[in-house]
């Protein structure tokens, strides 16, 4: 799914448990870090590609988080040309995301990496909200730190606090 201006149309995941820590992968048998993201599906909403991309990539379900809050617009970054490739004859040149802030209510071991045949991840880490900035790859910096600032102050409010933790 790339729009006209070749940016795939994508979902981010922040995860935060009730410590305000925040979930970040280690990409499958690489040294990088980051949050659950993850394209769109021909027809779908970002809600049910958020959904869907979180049970593929960390195994959670619908019952496993409380959604707190999304970005109220899409946030793009472009690959480094090494990384752009045509799909379907068009060039991907970047990702725009819309990104959605999600409170862990199911206990830790919930967490699986193998739900796919492809794990996109091998490792996970709760960390503090300042870490992904610090461990990102350098084109999606702007992004994450856009993403954070319009979703960290979501932690603060009544929607965060009124779902309990297992």
């Amino acid at each position: 799914m790339i729009d006209k201006s070749g940016y795939r149309k994508n979902v981010g995941i922040v995860l935060v448990n009730s410590r305000g820590e925040l979930l970040i992968c280690k990409r499958f048998k690489e040294k990088s870090w980051q949050f659950p993201q993850g394209g769109f599906k021909k027809n779908e909403v970002a809600e049910t590609a958020m959904f869907r991309e979180l049970f593929e990539e960390i195994g959670l379900k619908k019952a496993d988080v409380a959604i707190i809050g999304k970005t109220k617009h899409w946030l793009k970054y472009d690959l480094p040309k090494k990384y752009q490739r045509k799909t379907n004859n068009q060039l991907c040149l970047g990702q725009k995301q819309i990104w959605f802030l999600l409170k862990l209510l199911s206990n830790d071991t919930a967490i699986n990496l193998n739900t796919s045949k492809k794990p996109e991840f091998d490792s996970w880490q709760w960390v503090s909200d300042e870490k992904p900035l610090e461990i990102v790859v350098n084109f999606k910096k702007e992004v994450y730190e856009k993403a954070l600032e319009e979703l960290l102050p979501l932690i603060e409010s009544s929607d965060f606090k009124q779902y309990k933790n297992v």
